[in-house]
C-alpha cells in the first residue's frame, strides 16, 4: 500500500509559478501528476520512473518539470508560466509498471487527495 499526500497548491497570477510536492509512504516504479478541472475530464500531465526518466503531456511540456528526491521519498512538480487554463485540482499518483507514461497517470492505482491550483488573469 502506498500513501500519497500533496502540498504546495495555491493561488497565483497568470505567468506565475508554483511548486507542488507529494510525500510518498512507499516505493513504486512510476510516479506522476494529473489534474482535473471542474466539469472536465482528468488530464495526465507528467510521469517519472524510478530511474529518473520523465515524459510529459504536450500541454505542459516546457512549462512543467517533474522531479523526485529518492532519499526523502518526495515527488515534485515545478510549474512555470501558469495560465488560467491550468486552474484545477492537482493529484499525485503512483503505480507499478514496465513502462511509465504521462497518459496513464489518471488511472494509477494510488493517488493522493489533491491540492488546488488557481491561476487568475
Amino acid at each position: 500500500q502506498v500513501q500519497l499526500q500533496e502540498s504546495g497548491g495555491g493561488s497565483v497570477q497568470s505567468g506565475g509559478s508554483l511548486k507542488l510536492s507529494c510525500a510518498a509512504s512507499g516505493d513504486t516504479r512510476c510516479m506522476g501528476w494529473f489534474r482535473q478541472a471542474p466539469g472536465k475530464e482528468r488530464e495526465g500531465l507528467a510521469v517519472i520512473d524510478s530511474g529518473g526518466v520523465t515524459n510529459y503531456a504536450d500541454s505542459v511540456k516546457g512549462r512543467f518539470t517533474i522531479s523526485q528526491d529518492n532519499a526523502k521519498n518526495v515527488l515534485y512538480l515545478q510549474m512555470n508560466s501558469l495560465q488560467p487554463d491550468d486552474t484545477a485540482m492537482y493529484y499525485c499518483a503512483a503505480d507499478a509498471g514496465l513502462w511509465c507514461s504521462w497518459s496513464d497517470t489518471t488511472g494509477y492505482k494510488y493517488r493522493g487527495q489533491g491540492t488546488q491550483v488557481t491561476v487568475s488573469s
